[in-house]
């Protein structure tokens, strides 16, 4: 059983970036990652892609949210749930810079 991800403060105004301690590619409209540091392979679905290709350069989180909620068929309160806890995973994980 793995630990549990430990919520970080993410707020609409933060800014977040892939970290530098990754490398990605594109497989058919999903995300590979491989984090560098520690040598794991992350697979991030059709809407985790997406997510992930917003935030190869630094973005708002209400950025992020509201090009999900016009790309996608899914309510606001999904929409925040779902992108909050990617948010946090892949911060928990090492693959997320978080700006104040």
């Amino acid at each position: 059983m793995s630990a549990p991800i430990e919520k970080i403060a993410l707020a609409p105004s933060s800014i977040v970036c892939a970290s530098a301690d990754q490398v990605s590619c594109d497989l058919d409209g999903e995300a590979a990652i491989l984090d560098l540091k520690q040598g794991v392979y992350y697979g991030l679905n059709t809407v985790g892609a997406a997510v992930w290709a917003l935030i190869a350069e630094p973005r708002r989180v209400d950025e992020i949210e509201r090009a999900v909620l016009a790309e996608f068929d899914v309510t606001p309160e999904q929409c925040h749930r779902d992108l909050y806890e990617l948010l946090n995973e892949l911060a928990a994980r090492g693959l997320l810079r978080i700006e104040p």
